[in-house]
This record gives structure tokens, C-alpha cells and sequence, in this order.
């Protein structure tokens, strides 16, 4: 599987991670880190203590390594948290459509995550 079939298999946008990273080189490094580099995983373990500041602060980091990477649709759920958790910004979301958001998260991630393991064994 080359990088673009794994974005492809993914929902990734390549384009998009190309414009930030510049080089599939960088690409490749980070997109592999992912499964270990706990941004996903801080924004998950977050939602256990459904803590207004971690919240935030998780889901903010979250977006901007996901959209990095070109991972669009985990970057757009990632920024709505962020945003629902802002300082100065009235809650649109009960805690139970975020903890069904943090859910699609993880559902989203682990298929991302079995993805690139697939594309790491070659």
C-alpha cells in the first residue's frame, strides 16, 4: 500500500497534508506516529472526566495534528469539541452528544489506526 492509498483508504486528504508537511518523507513519519504520538488517545481519556479545560485543551491539539495530516473528518469533530469547551462560549452540546461525538471519534480513529498498521507492514 503507497501513502496515497492509505489517505485514499482513510478519507484523508493527501493534498492537504502535502501543502502543510511539503514532503512525503514528513508525510509518512508523522502519519505513522499517529497511533503513538497520544493526541487522539488525550482527547479520549478527556471525555472520562468530561473536564471543561482538558476538553479544550485536548481537542484543540488534537485538531491542529489531524489537520496536519490531512485527516479532515477527525480534525472537523475534534474542532466542534474545541469549540463547544472554549473559553467565553456557551455550550451547544449536552454531555451526552459530546461523549456520543467522543465515541465517533474513537470509532473513526481505530479504523485510522488499523489502516496504518496495514500500511506499515507493507
Amino acid at each position: 500500500m503507497t501513502l496515497q492509498e492509505l489517505y485514499a483508504a482513510i478519507g484523508g486528504d493527501y493534498d492537504q497534508a502535502v501543502r502543510v508537511l511539503r514532503i512525503e518523507k514528513l508525510i509518512d513519519k508523522h502519519i505513522r506516529r499517529l497511533p503513538t504520538n497520544g493526541v487522539v488517545d488525550g482527547l479520549l481519556d478527556a471525555g472520562g472526566s468530561m473536564d471543561p479545560t482538558e476538553l479544550f485543551e485536548k481537542s484543540h491539539a488534537m485538531k491542529g495534528v489531524c489537520a496536519n495530516l490531512g485527516l479532515v473528518k477527525l480534525s472537523a469533530a475534534a474542532s466542534e469539541i474545541s469549540e463547544e469547551y472554549r473559553p467565553g462560549n456557551q455550550r451547544q452540546f449536552s454531555d451526552e452528544e459530546i461523549k456520543a461525538k467522543l465515541e465517533a471519534i474513537r470509532s473513526d480513529y481505530t479504523v485510522i489506526v488499523e489502516k496504518i498498521r496495514e500500511y506499515e507492514a507493507g
